[in-house]
Parts: C-alpha cells; sequence; structure tokens
C-alpha cells in the first residue's frame, strides 16, 4: 500500500483498527479478510503485480484478502515505526515517530518490507454487509477484481475470531505428512513473490503516508490443522469495534485529550497473583497513582476502568484480554493446567493517559488427564475384537497406564479388562455375533481421569435361525399392516434384514415377494377385502438367508355394507303413533347385515336425529309421538365392515286434535281499583295445529253465571268496570282448526282497594269564644278500612291546612280567635290512598275580651316629642291589639310594685315620678266591653342615673410652658371604659372659657404656655343621665424660664501657660439679669473656676503637658423672687484644650494642630448625642402610639 503525497510529520499519527474475519479454508490454502479504513480526505493507493496502480479516496472501507493469511506489509516514512499492537481481542497497526513511548503490549517492530503487495484483492464475503451508499468501482487491475469503496464508513461490525485450545504442554498439533509439505510449498511461493516484486518495484514506490495505515492480524505459527495456534483462554470472545480512531471526529477528540494529559502521569503497580490451582488463579492490583508536576495524587476505584490481559506463549507472545471492568480483583478461569502465564494490568481514565503495569508471570498446577476419545475397532472376528486408542492431553503429569473396560456382552456393570500402557488391546474368546460395550479412562501420577465415551462393537456371526412368522399389527379393508421380531437366540447385526412373502387364497400364483428391508413391520396395500392371505417371512445377514418362518394366514376387514332403502309409512298415519317399514341394502359389503338403526327428528330447522330402534327387523311402530307434529325418518344398517350411511329421509306428519288445557290466566302487573290486566299464555300442547283464538270467561262468584269477556288471538286483556276490593274468578280455553280445548283451572284475582269515598258535610258546634267541636260521619272504604281521617281548616275557604290526623270521628278546635268566620272539611283515607273532601262547613265565633298586646318597646329621648326628665320618667309606646269582635275602650298600665294606671285609648304614654337609676318590668292589657283583656309580656326598662357632681381641680406640676391639671380620684389614663366623662375648661384673652379636654382621663397637661402668667381653669362632669355643673373657677400660675443653653466656648492661649476663655453672651430676660458659671475639668470631675457677669475669663498659670475640658452655663437671678433664686441653664459642649511649650518660629503649629483635633473629638460627641436623641425620640413616639392605640380607644 502506497500513499500519493506524505503529510507533514508534525500531524497526528493516524490509529486504525482492522477487526478480523475468521479464517476461510479455500482448498488447502488459508484466507484471511483484512478491513481498511480509509479517512475522509485520504487516499489509499494499492500496486498489483503486472504494475499498476489503484487509487481509492476517502471515507471508505476496503475489503482486502490474504491467500496466505500473512501480514500485509505496511510503508511508513521516514522517522516513523509501525508496531503491531494488540488490545481487546483487536490488533492494530500503529505509526508513531521513532522517539515516541513503547508501549509494553506491542511487539517489536518488524523488518521494513517489500514494496511490493501481492495478492491482496477485494473478498465479497457474507459477513461485510453490502453498502448503503453507491460502490463505484476503481481502476482494475489485469485479471483481479476491482477493489470498492463506500462514501460513508458503515457503522462497526462484530466479527469472531476463533481460538482453537491446545491439550499438549507444547504450543503445537501434530501435522500429518501431506499437510506439512503443503506449507512448505506455500512458504517458498511466497518468499519468491516477495523477493521478484521488491527488485521490481523498490525504485518506483513512492513513500508511504504515515495517515495511510492497513491494520492487519499478526501472523501465527501454523500447526497440522492449517490453524491459527493462540495462547490464550480458550473461550471465545466477541469484542464490538466503536468508531474508528481514524476518523476525523476521533482525531479531534484526540488532540484535545492529549492537550489535558500531558501534564499527567499515571503509574500502577505490579499485580499480584494468589490462589493458583490448575485451571484458575486469582489476580489482584492496587488502584493507580497519577503525579503532576511532581506531586502525587490518589483516586477513587470508579475513576478507572481496568483491563487485564493474559499470554501463554511468552512474555513477547500474543496478549488476550481477559477482563474489563472497576474492580481491583478477579478470579481467572478457564487456564489450562501446568501452562506458563504472564498477564498484566493496564488503567484507562477519561481525563488520564492510560498506563500498563508490570508482567506477572505464574505456572498452573497440574492435574489428572483429559478424558481420552474413545478406543477404536481395527479388526474383528468370530471370537475376538482388536482395539486402538490415542493418549489424551497429561496436564503436566506423564500418562503412565490406561484403564480398558466392557460389559462381557451383557448390558451389565462395565468391569476392567486391561490395565497397562500399551495403546492397543486384543479381546479374545468371545462370542459370535455378541455386541460388547467399551469405555477407556488415562491415568497419571496425580489421578485417574474420566471415563470416554462408550462405543459398542459387535463380533462377527452366523446364518441367522428361522424367524418367528410375523403377527398381524392392523388390518383395514384393502390394507394390513405386519410386524414381527428378530431371531431368537441369533446374533444381533446392524446388516440383518428381512423379507416376507405373500400368497393370495385360491389365487394359483403362490408365495411373491412383497417387502425387503432391515424393518421390523410393513403394510401392505391394495388388496381385497373380506380375503384371506398367507405369509412366510426370511431374515438375511452377511452370512447368508435364514430358512423361511412359518406360514401364517390373516385376513382384510369387509367393507362397510351401502345405505338401506327409504323407510316407507305401512298403514294409517295416527295422532300419537306410525308404522313404517324398509328394504335392505344392495350392498352388504361382503358380510351379513347384523343389526338396523332407526333415527327420528322432527322437522323444525335444527331438529336432532334420536334412535328409536334398533334390530334386525326391518319393520317399527314409532309411537309417542305428538299430534299434528311432521317428523323425519331415516335408517341405516351395520355388519362385520361396520356401520352404512343413513339412508334417504321420509317426512312423515301426524294427525292434529284439539289443544289441551291452558295454564290459568294471570294479573300483569298491579291490580287497580276498577281495572286489572290479565295475560297468559300457549297451552302445553296445540294438538298438532296453531292455536288461532282463546276463550275468556268471568264471574263474580261460584254460584253467578260465567260471562265471555273476550275472544280472540290476542293473550292480553284489560277488565274494566270492576269495583274495588272485590275477588272475581277467571276460565281460558284455547282453540286450533279442530276445535275448543278443555277450559284451564279456576284463576281467583282481587281488585286493589280504592280510596274512601267522598265524606259528608261536617256538624260544627261552639262551646266558646276560642273553642269549637267538629264531628262527621264515616264514608264507605271501598275495601279497605279507613285508617285515618284528616281535618282540613282555615279562615279562608281556598287557604285552608290540615289541623287533624286520626281514627276519631270528632276533633275539638282550640285557640280560636272570637269574632271570626271558619272554614273546615274532612277527607278520609285507607291504604289504598286519600278520598276526596267533603263538603265545606262553616261557623262564626262569639266575640270575646281584646287580645293580648303584641308589640311593647320604650321609646328614646330622640323620639318623644317634649324631652322628660329621663332620670324620673319612662317613655313606652305599644300598638293596638285585636278587639276580638268588641271596640277597644282603654289600657290599663302596670309597672313597679303592681302599680296599675288607666289610660284612654292612646297608644304612647309616660310614667312619671320614678326613681333615678331603678329597674321597672312594664306590661300592658287592653279594655273592651267584654272585659279585660290579657296582659302582654313584661319589658324591662331602667331610668337613667342623674348628672355627677364637678371634681376637685388642683395642679400637681408647674412649669414655665405647662400646667399638669389632676381632678377627681382614678387614674391619669382611661384604661377600663368609664361611663363618666370630664369637660375641662380655660379662660382665654377674652374672658370666654373655651375646652382643652374632653374624654374620661382625670389628669390633663396645658401646654404652651407662657412664663410667669396665671390661667383661670374649670371642670365639668356628665355621663348617661347628662352634664352636671361646673366647678369653681381655679387659677393657676406658670414659673420663670431658664436661660438658653450656650455654645461651646473658645480657647486662646495668650501666653506660655496663660489662655483666655469666652462665649458668647445672653440678653436680659424680661428684666433679669444673666451671670455665667465657667467649669473647667483636668481628669474626671469638673470645678468652678467663674461666676459672674462677664462673658470671658482669663486662666492663668496652666500646667504644661496637661489636657482641660472647658464647659460654661447661663443663670437667671430672678429679682422679683424673695432670695433673688437663680435659675441655671444647661451646660455648654466641652471645650478640650491643653498647655504647651511654645518653640519660637513654627512652633505654634502644634498648638492649631491640637485645636483642630480637640474640634474634631468635639464634633463627633455631638454627632453622637444627637443620634441617641432622636433614637429616644422614635422610641417614645412608637410607644405613645401603641398606648393611644391599644389602651386608650
Amino acid at each position: 500500500m502506497m500513499a500519493e503525497q506524505p503529510p507533514p510529520l508534525e500531524a497526528t499519527p493516524l490509529l486504525n483498527e482492522v477487526p478480523l474475519l475468521p479464517h476461510m479454508v479455500n482448498g488447502d490454502s488459508i484466507q484471511q479478510v483484512i478491513l481498511v479504513q480509509v479517512n475522509p480526505g485520504e487516499t489509499f493507493t494499492i500496486t498489483t503485480e503486472d504494475g499498476h496502480i489503484q487509487c481509492i479516496q476517502g471515507p471508505a472501507h476496503v475489503p482486502m484478502m490474504s491467500p496466505n493469511g500473512s501480514m500485509p506489509p505496511i510503508f511508513v516514512p521516514p522517522g516513523y515505526v509501525s508496531q503491531v499492537v494488540e488490545e481487546n481481542g483487536v490488533r492494530r497497526v500503529v505509526v508513531v515517530p521513532h522517539s515516541g513511548e513503547f508501549h509494553p503490549s506491542m511487539h517489536p517492530p518488524p523488518p521494513p518490507p517489500p514494496p511490493h503487495v501481492p495478492h491482496y484483492m477485494h473478498h465479497p464475503h457474507a459477513l461485510l454487509p453490502p453498502p448503503p451508499h453507491p460502490v463505484f468501482p476503481a481502476v482494475p487491475g489485469t485479471g483481479e477484481l476491482p477493489p470498492q469503496f463506500m462514501h460513508q464508513p458503515p457503522p462497526p461490525h462484530v466479527f469472531q475470531e476463533q481460538e482453537p485450545r491446545s491439550h499438549g504442554r507444547t504450543n503445537f498439533i501434530q501435522r500429518d505428512e501431506r499437510s506439512l509439505k503443503m506449507q512448505e510449498h506455500l512458504k517458498k511461493r511466497l518468499k519468491d513473490r516477495q523477493a521478484s516484486g521488491h527488485t521490481n518495484n523498490k525504485l518506483n514506490s513512492p513513500p508511504s503516508s504515515p495517515h495511510k495505515v492497513l491494520n492487519s492480524s499478526n501472523a501465527t505459527i501454523p500447526n497440522g490443522n492449517g490453524k491459527g495456534q493462540q495462547g490464550a483462554v480458550g473461550a471465545l470472545k466477541q469484542k464490538q469495534i466503536g468508531k474508528t480512531k481514524g476518523s476525523p471526529e476521533a482525531e479531534m477528540g484526540e488532540s484535545d485529550t492529549e492537550s489535558r494529559k500531558c501534564d499527567t502521569h499515571l503509574s500502577i503497580g505490579k499485580p499480584v497473583v494468589s490462589d493458583i490451582q490448575a485451571r484458575s488463579a486469582v489476580l489482584s492490583w492496587n488502584l493507580p497513582v497519577s503525579s503532576q508536576n511532581g506531586e502525587s495524587h490518589s483516586h477513587s476505584p470508579a475513576a478507572f476502568t481496568f483491563e487485564v490481559a493474559i499470554s501463554n506463549s511468552g512474555k513477547n507472545g500474543k496478549f488476550k484480554s481477559v477482563y474489563v471492568g472497576e474492580e481491583l480483583t478477579i478470579t481467572l478461569p478457564d487456564l489450562r493446567p501446568a501452562t506458563d502465564y504472564h498477564a498484566r494490568v493496564s488503567a484507562t481514565s477519561s481525563s488520564i493517559k492510560e498506563t500498563i503495569s508490570e508482567l506477572v508471570s505464574f505456572t498452573t498446577e497440574s492435574c489428572e488427564p483429559d478424558c481420552p476419545a474413545a478406543p477404536k475397532l481395527i479388526n474383528r472376528t468370530k471370537n475376538s475384537l482388536s482395539l486402538q486408542w490415542k493418549s489424551s492431553n497429561d496436564n503436566g503429569s506423564k500418562i503412565t497406564n490406561f484403564l480398558l473396560e466392557w460389559d462381557e456382552g451383557k448390558n451389565g456393570p462395565f468391569k476392567e479388562c486391561y490395565y497397562g500402557h500399551l495403546k492397543q488391546y486384543k479381546l479374545t474368546k468371545l462370542a459370535p455375533s455378541t455386541r460388547y460395550s467399551l469405555r477407556l479412562a488415562a491415568k497419571n501420577d496425580i489421578g485417574m481421569s474420566g471415563f470416554s465415551e462408550t462405543v459398542t462393537f459387535g463380533t462377527a456371526g452366523v446364518v441367522p435361525p428361522a424367524p418367528a412368522p410375523p403377527t398381524l399389527l392392523e388390518a383395514g379393508v384393502t390394507w394390513m399392516a405386519l410386524g414381527w421380531s428378530p431371531p431368537a437366540g441369533g446374533a444381533l447385526d446392524d446388516s440383518l434384514t428381512y423379507s416376507l412373502d405373500m400368497e393370495e387364497e385360491g389365487s394359483g400364483y403362490g408365495f411373491q415377494p412383497q417387502y425387503n428391508g432391515d424393518e421390523l413391520s410393513c403394510t401392505l396395500r391394495n388388496l381385497r377385502r373380506s380375503t384371506s392371505y398367507k405369509f412366510r417371512l426370511f431374515a438375511y445377514n452377511s452370512e447368508g438367508k435364514s430358512s423361511p418362518s412359518e406360514v401364517v394366514e390373516h385376513s382384510t376387514k369387509p367393507d362397510r355394507p351401502g345405505a338401506p332403502s327409504k323407510p316407507a309409512v305401512k298403514g294409517k298415519i295416527h295422532p300419537h303413533s306410525v308404522r313404517v317399514t324398509w328394504e335392505p341394502p344392495k350392498d352388504n359389503g361382503g358380510s351379513d347385515i347384523s343389526k338396523y338403526f332407526l333415527e327420528i327428528s322432527e322437522a323444525s330447522v335444527g331438529g336432532r336425529w334420536e334412535p328409536i330402534y334398533s334390530g334386525a327387523q326391518r319393520e317399527h311402530v314409532c309411537d309417542h309421538l305428538r299430534p299434528g307434529t311432521s317428523y323425519r325418518l331415516r335408517v341405516s344398517c351395520a355388519s362385520k365392515g361396520g356401520e352404512s350411511q343413513a339412508s334417504d329421509v321420509t317426512t312423515v306428519t301426524t294427525a292434529a286434535v284439539p289443544p289441551g288445557p291452558c295454564p290459568a290466566p294471570a294479573l300483569v302487573g298491579k291490580a287497580k281499583p276498577k281495572e286489572i290486566t290479565l295475560q297468559w299464555g300457549p297451552p302445553a300442547v296445540d294438538g298438532g295445529s296453531e292455536i288461532t283464538e282463546y276463550l275468556l270467561e268471568m264471574a263474580s262468584s261460584e254460584q253467578d253465571e260465567r260471562r265471555v269477556l273476550y275472544q280472540g288471538p290476542a293473550a292480553e286483556f284489560g277488565v274494566t268496570n270492576l269495583l274495588p276490593g272485590r275477588s272475581y274468578s277467571f276460565w281460558l280455553r284455547a282453540g286450533n282448526r279442530v276445535g275448543f280445548g278443555p277450559h284451564s283451572e279456576k284463576a281467583e284475582i282481587c281488585t286493589a282497594p280504592g280510596p274512601p269515598e267522598q265524606c259528608c258535610k261536617p256538624l260544627i258546634t261552639c262551646k266558646s269564644a276560642t273553642c269549637a267541636v267538629v264531628s262527621w260521619e264515616s264514608p264507605a272504604c271501598n275495601g279497605a278500612e279507613i285508617t285515618e281521617y284528616r281535618l282540613d281548616w282555615g279562615q279562608v275557604e281556598g287557604s285552608m291546612h290540615i289541623i287533624y290526623t286520626g281514627p276519631c270521628q270528632s276533633y275539638e278546635v282550640k285557640g280560636l280567635t272570637p269574632a271570626t268566620t271558619y272554614y273546615c272539611r274532612v277527607q278520609a283515607v285507607n291504604v289504598a290512598g286519600v278520598g276526596l273532601f267533603g263538603d265545606t262547613g262553616v261557623v262564626t265565633t262569639p266575640p270575646s275580651v281584646p287580645a293580648a298586646v303584641a308589640v311593647l318597646h320604650l321609646l328614646e329621648e330622640d323620639q318623644v316629642e317634649i324631652s322628660p326628665p329621663f332620670s324620673t320618667c319612662l317613655a313606652i309606646q305599644w300598638e293596638e291589639p285585636c278587639c276580638h269582635g268588641a271596640e277597644i275602650t282603654g289600657y290599663n298600665i302596670e309597672y313597679g310594685e303592681k302599680q296599675l294606671v288607666t289610660v284612654g285609648r292612646n297608644t304612647t304614654h309616660v310614667l312619671e315620678n320614678l326613681l333615678p337609676d331603678t329597674l321597672y318590668r312594664i306590661r300592658v292589657q287592653a279594655i273592651n266591653s267584654f272585659g279585660v283583656g290579657p296582659f302582654s309580656h313584661s319589658m324591662k326598662a331602667k331610668t337613667k342615673p342623674l348628672p355627677p357632681d364637678p371634681p376637685h381641680l388642683e395642679c400637681v406640676v408647674f412649669s414655665y410652658q405647662s400646667l399638669k391639671l389632676k381632678w377627681g380620684e382614678g387614674p391619669s389614663r382611661a384604661l377600663i371604659p368609664n361611663p363618666t366623662q370630664f369637660n375641662l375648661q380655660m379662660e382665654d384673652r377674652f374672658g370666654r372659657f373655651v375646652t382643652v379636654y374632653n374624654g374620661p382621663c382625670h389628669t390633663y397637661k396645658v401646654q404652651r404656655l407662657s412664663e410667669s402668667t396665671t390661667y383661670h381653669f374649670r371642670i365639668q362632669a356628665y355621663n348617661d343621665a347628662g352634664e352636671g355643673a361646673f366647678s369653681e373657677v381655679c387659677a393657676f400660675t406658670t414659673t420663670k424660664s431658664p436661660p438658653a443653653p450656650l455654645k461651646a466656648p473658645k480657647v486662646i492661649q495668650l501666653e506660655e501657660n496663660t489662655f483666655e476663655i469666652t462665649w458668647e453672651p445672653l440678653q436680659p430676660m424680661k428684666g433679669d439679669s444673666i451671670v455665667y458659671i465657667l467649669q473647667l475639668a483636668a481628669g474626671r470631675e469638673f470645678d468652678q473656676v467663674y461666676k459672674g457677669p462677664e462673658p470671658c475669663f482669663r486662666l492663668p498659670a496652666a500646667q504644661t503637658n496637661c489636657e482641660y475640658r472647658a464647659r460654661v452655663c447661663a443663670g437667671r437671678q430672678c429679682h422679683d423672687l424673695p432670695g433673688c433664686p437663680e435659675l441655671c441653664g444647661p451646660y455648654s459642649p466641652s471645650t478640650v484644650f491643653c498647655c504647651q511649650r511654645r518653640e519660637p518660629g513654627p512652633a505654634a503649629a502644634p498648638a492649631g494642630t491640637e485645636l483642630a483635633q480637640s474640634g474634631k473629638r468635639l464634633r463627633e460627641e455631638r454627632a453622637i448625642a444627637i443620634a441617641l436623641l432622636c433614637g429616644f425620640a422614635v422610641v417614645a413616639i412608637l410607644f405613645a402610639v401603641v398606648i393611644q392605640y391599644f389602651v386608650i380607644k
């Protein structure tokens, strides 16, 4: 294979995987198919024997065939080498730079091959799938098939590689002489062709491209069978080839992966072999350790995939993958005993380059030999058998003896017949024509192997004895099946054959051969029915023919007879019977008729045939028939040959009769009071004629005469105009064309009970103005006893309601309204339903005293035109009740301790002269000419209390801007609802009192006042009873206000230890003079250093390097007060200064810096103070809102 232009050496080396197809034997040579993958953008070049060049453009898969199974030569550019690698059962040819890493599993680079590749052609094997795209032929060479390629590479295919297992200690199988000569000849031809091709094409061959790599299988050592010997586990492995590594996708993936793997190195320790047995061993290894930039890293087992490969052909031999997974310990099964093995472990990961461990070598234990092959027969006589066998695999220990067992020709247990080291043995003193079973086992120093397959050989024999006569297995009309057994006491020989002779009785031809073969049965056909035949049997073997058996006679069966004649009617046809007769069949089938069978079936569709006679007579009377019914009759006969077919069918119709009795008519649904519906079915026996009509008769009782209700074909009739709750009798008759049948049984059916009849007009008697007695008579019940009566009562004739339900025939109505007209009617009820209401009765009750007052309530203040004092008065109102036929003349009002007040027809009244804050029970009754009506319900009403007195007002806290006032006894805040409210008023500058507070609290703070000013206040209390009087006017005076706070004083250093402290002066307050108090602190406590009216102070003799703090406040001297007290305001913020030694010139700068720092600290303290003040203010506001919302309201 050659490439047109070799790519640059910097390109990534191409790695193609070529799966091996199974070997194909063509004559005595071995052909191997190699699949060559051509990547996209590359060219695959083939040079044939005659110098023609064929170029195939990628992508394509080119199947190549090697006639001699050798490895195809691969050309590489300068600086590159090709290496054959086998991984996972796939052999690859890798083209790598000469300085690259050498994989431990790679074989040493092969020597440079000749430039000519002879005898590689396309192989159209069935294992390769047809190309899914159009196939284009390349330039064909002379005398060879043109290669084909595909535009798209097909999906990977799975191929199997068979690995024959060796049973000897050496890695070859002995060859026969012919195979060795053929192998020598093929090797010589291959060398000659390679030498000639190298001489002719060396100068014309272009350099090979490293991207054109052909993958093929490694050359195997040929054995005597012409197959490759492979030293791995004997099981067949199937490996699925993934995406070809030479594809563009794989090349891109490899380039990205190499960039990540370049700095990471993986190392795995040497595996350890333990528990070595004859056919298994345990292999374990540790997790690999990766190192990157000199640092070691450990990994989890799930991050790696381990592959175990073993070889039994040396460290440089072929390695076979036996395990791929994530486990760290595996058991190697199916190993060969006494064999040297080499194992290695490779670890792969998605992010780390693959690594391979060192080889570990071990040797399996020896064991007993394999089961030998069965012995072979090399010669036999009548009394001896000569056997020979071959050795089996000794499994590491030389075979010392063989054990041969036989069953002595008795099919019994095996016994020893030979034990020794020879590989052949002769059994003598045997019986002729006898079969013997034998088996063989081998023994070495380890133990005895299993026995081989059991083989059976027989000695030579003599002419077989005469066999037993043939027996009849089964006979037919025209055939017979005969069987026989081997001759008794004869030899069992595989070549024993039989000859059967037959003689037909009366034919005059004698015995004729009918069968010749080795079967023990035969079937003779085309014989005559009911005929006797004679038979005899001969036995043959390799020694000759036996004497004939005894002559035996067998007969064929007779045939079944023909059908008898059609049955015929004999005599008159009766309604229930008919006599039939028939004639025998024309063909009796070779034997006499033994029995006749007569069958009958109704002529209706689907009628089933039923046998009614079986016998030798040809006449029978068919009885128990139904009148007017059509029957079908047929007859068949039977003999020794079987039963004949049925004769033709004869149809007979019996005479008709009147129908039988009908079932009694039955009630359909539920009976009604005046109507019932009857239904009936046809009679069980119609008399042989269709039912045409029915006759229904009825009688009210057994003494009454029957009368016809209905005559017609219908099977249902409704009887009307009946009486409720009565019993009636019914009879039914059915008729056909012959006449009417008998009456059915009597059916007694009762009509349903009906509702009672309409009641008469009730009788009404008034016992008083509110009570009346109603009575009535019982109506006809219509078959069901009256269970109850219903009394309908009301004041309007069209709107009455039931007031009584019961069995009585009178009812007393109470609670009536006097002087009122009432209507009533009665209705009767039984189980059948409700009867109609009777006529309506009318009654008017006499007049009486008035009814009770229904509505009584108390009037509020706004509902009364003239408002009375509600502390001593109650205003009530009620609605006028029913007068009960007499006009109301007045009302009685009862209140208090049964005090009674009579008023006119007014419905409003004010009760006066009552006690304040007192509960009264009030009720009212109406009066007319008949007397006093009942009292209304009692109403409870309470008078209001008297208005409260004004409380004592006092001032508890005086201030220059506010006055806190207090009155009465109680909390300052209204924690509970208080019925008493207070109205606090203050006099303004115009002499008018203005309300400043209105509420339930007992304290109030008046704010925004002027200093040293007198204010006048008064207070009033009120509640539900009204407003009380105002208290006396009280005068309270505010205090004087203290001076305002001053700003921080200013400090100026006059001399080295002298400072001048100044502050802003204040104006006199309403004629009161202002004095100032200056305090100075050198530590924690302040000391007063000055008090006077001047706004400045000079501090002499200050200590050097000492920090001072100065503050000042203003005081107001009140001259109008006794003793001229002073009101001092708050102190100003502190000013910090320090006394330092003055330096000439720039020495004044630190003092200024110190002052700047002091001012900065002062500003920070002010900011902190302002923030704290704002926080406290917000918290106070929140507490005030909560108290106002949840407590006061």
